[in-house]
């Protein structure tokens, strides 16, 4: 394809030559065909744009997250999801036996009894007050007594309702469920492990990774070239050619005592899903340093023995070699020193061989 590409071009230019030899003159014109075989831009006034290039991970949104603690102490019986799974609100996480909760549901059967007893009490001092057969007292003392017992039952129901949830029973066992709907991004349990009283710990984490952060070290040279708010354009090991875009939302105001740098957080959509925790990710911040020059297309420039040119074009019979300083580039963006001024245009397709052309003359 590309032998045919040059064929075509140097029958282009023999055209353009034999056309320039009829008329008697020494003037390269482009053909009809040939322009459309190229590709003109804008000179342009920009921002000089420095770009940072830094280093990081992937991880997950700490403000998304929702983790999972144990309700009480005891031992894990199942935990049948995997770090990594999908789980749905109200999926079983984890299957807890716990003396705590047993306990817990025998003083609930022991208040449920005292409660029987107070109630009965009551009923019978209210029927013998109707009756003339009891005073006053003797009904408040009953109706009292049941109020006490009525309150220790619900008091300790309520305990079961903290401690093991509505997914408990009186054998001691509660089942921890998914709140969310999301993946599980964090687990620290396996089926027999031990939950301490005092643990504090959680035992899952859950995140719908919509929204993902890349965490990137910045050392100490480079703190100065870098603000909050700069856009970022990230790039994951995993996807090579495939750029996440977002902007620096946070800078850290210290130093990682182990690696000396500087933490810088980007926020990144991730509702493709793309993006995993860990994932190694190369980010390059961008800063708009202020400073103006002419910029042009980087794929206009033409080098040739150490020095950089392009093509600027004023009409089809009409076409100038001009030398140019680069001062940096960045992207597909060249800032440039020389005679070219913002407006006038350049070749930016297929310009080596109008050089070449242009130079043999």
């Amino acid at each position: 394809m590309r032998n045919l590409l040059l064929a075509a071009l140097a029958l282009c230019l023999v055209a353009c030559e034999h056309k320039t030899q009829d008329t008697d003159t020494n003037q390269f014109v482009l053909s009809d065909t040939m322009m459309h075989m190229i590709r003109l831009d804008t000179v342009r006034s920009c921002n000089i744009t420095d770009q940072v290039p830094l280093t990081g991970n992937v991880a997950f949104d700490e403000n998304t997250v929702v983790r999972v603690f144990a309700r009480g102490s005891g031992q894990v019986t199942e935990a049948p999801v995997s770090l990594g799974d999908f789980v749905h609100k109200g999926q079983t996480l984890a299957v807890i036996r716990s003396a705590d909760v047993a306990g817990a549901y025998a003083d609930l059967n022991a208040a449920r009894a005292d409660l029987n007893i107070a109630k009965r009490q009551m009923e019978n001092e209210k029927a013998l007050f109707q009756s003339g057969l009891a005073s006053q007292r003797d009904y408040s003392e009953a109706s009292e007594n049941y109020q006490k017992a009525l309150a220790a039952q619900q008091k300790i129901e309520h305990g079961i309702s903290i401690n093991g949830g509505p997914h408990s029973n009186a054998s001691g066992s509660y089942a921890l469920v998914a709140p969310v709907d999301g993946y599980v991004v964090s687990k620290t349990i396996a089926a027999g492990d031990f939950i301490r009283p005092d643990a504090s710990e959680s035992l899952y984490t859950i995140s719908d990774l919509k929204d993902v952060w890349v965490i990137a070290n910045v050392y100490e040279a480079d703190i100065s070239r870098l603000h909050q708010g700069y856009a970022a354009e990230v790039y994951a090991a995993a996807y090579p050619d495939h750029p996440f875009y977002g902007k620096v939302d946070m800078m850290s105001q210290v130093l990682d005592p182990q690696s000396k740098a500087l933490h810088i957080r980007v926020k990144l959509d991730n509702h493709e899903g793309l993006l995993k925790p860990d994932m190694f990710a190369r980010v390059l911040v961008s800063n708009e340093e202020g400073q103006m020059a002419t910029c042009v297309p980087s794929d206009a420039i033409v080098s040739q023995d150490g020095k950089q040119y392009v093509v600027q074009y004023v009409r089809r019979d009409s076409l100038n070699i001009v030398p140019l300083n680069v001062i940096k580039t960045v992207d597909n963006r060249s800032y440039v020193t020389g005679d070219l001024k913002p407006g006038q245009l350049v070749v930016t397709q297929n310009q080596l061989f109008i050089f070449n052309q242009l130079v043999e003359e």
